[in-house]
């Protein structure tokens, strides 16, 4: 496995446990929680960078990827998706709005294979639509 998934991974867990928490998303709160989430499990400090990375650019933007979000998720509201299948489409979408840093198709790919190792099957379809969706709306 790659160092950038295990970075999204760590991403996705720790979106996932910060939403389950229901914590605010404010840079301040965010870093103190990440330091101690770090520090709570055993996290690779190299995957660390990206994974940082990540979650204090989709906490910064999550307005804008949220909308995003919402205006491909046709039938289905941001707030009732699986918190999982929603991190893992906020990671995903973030990464594409960061342009020219990671092909869109890579994005797409990357945010399937873990959606088939953390949700469940129904999901892979559900998040490639999506995907698939936003990555028009994206400018390049």
């Amino acid at each position: 496995m790659g160092l950038r998934r295990k970075s999204r991974e760590l991403a996705l867990q720790f979106l996932f446990s910060h939403d389950f928490q229901e914590r605010a998303s404010t840079p301040e709160t965010v870093v103190q929680d990440l330091e101690l989430f770090c520090h709570s499990f055993e996290v690779g400090q190299k995957a660390m960078p990206y994974a940082r990375l990540l979650v204090e650019g989709i906490c910064l933007r999550l307005d804008e990827i949220d909308i995003l979000l919402a205006e491909h998720s046709h039938n289905w509201r941001v707030e009732r998706m699986s918190s999982v299948d929603r991190n893992i489409l906020r990671i995903a979408i973030f990464e594409m709005l960061l342009a020219d840093e990671i092909p869109a198709q890579v994005v797409i790919n990357e945010a399937l294979e873990i959606a088939k190792h953390y949700s469940i099957h129904d999901s892979v379809p559900f998040i490639n639509g999506i995907l698939d969706a936003v990555q028009t709306a994206v400018p390049k």
